[in-house]
């Protein structure tokens, strides 16, 4: 069976309310408090997610031992046109490290850093 190479994400913070802010502000989007099934000390507040839909799911979480990480994997949220959640970054307390620019054929990216120092990307076909 062929599938998408990832089926799920999660980006570390260590300060939940101030993460999740960040991302409802960018997003327009409520996160839902999620649990973790092996830990309960685990917090986790999910992307509104369709399972049923094409992309990935994802979630922010705060688990001891785990922390932000800046420039590592890069997760890229898809958008109608990524210039609208880059207007809301740095109003919401973020940088937008790399301005909407064109990958051809492939569409418009945006490169972003969250409060907690994470590296990610916004995507759109505009």
């Amino acid at each position: 069976m062929k599938q998408n190479a990832v089926g799920w994400f999660d980006i570390y913070v260590n300060d939940m309310d101030r993460a999740a802010n960040f991302y409802q502000t960018v997003f327009e989007q409520t996160l839902e408090d999620l649990g973790d099934p092996t830990d309960s000390s685990v917090i986790m507040k999910a992307f509104p997610t369709d399972m049923a839909n094409y992309g990935a799911g994802g979630a922010l979480v705060k688990r001891e031992g785990s922390g932000p990480v800046t420039g590592g994997t890069i997760v890229y949220f898809g958008t109608e046109d990524c210039t609208t959640e880059e207007s809301r970054v740095s109003d919401a307390g973020g940088k937008v490290i790399q301005p909407k620019m064109s990958i051809g054929e492939f569409g418009w990216v945006s490169i972003c850093m969250d409060t907690e120092g994470n590296l990610f990307g916004l995507s759109s076909m505009k």
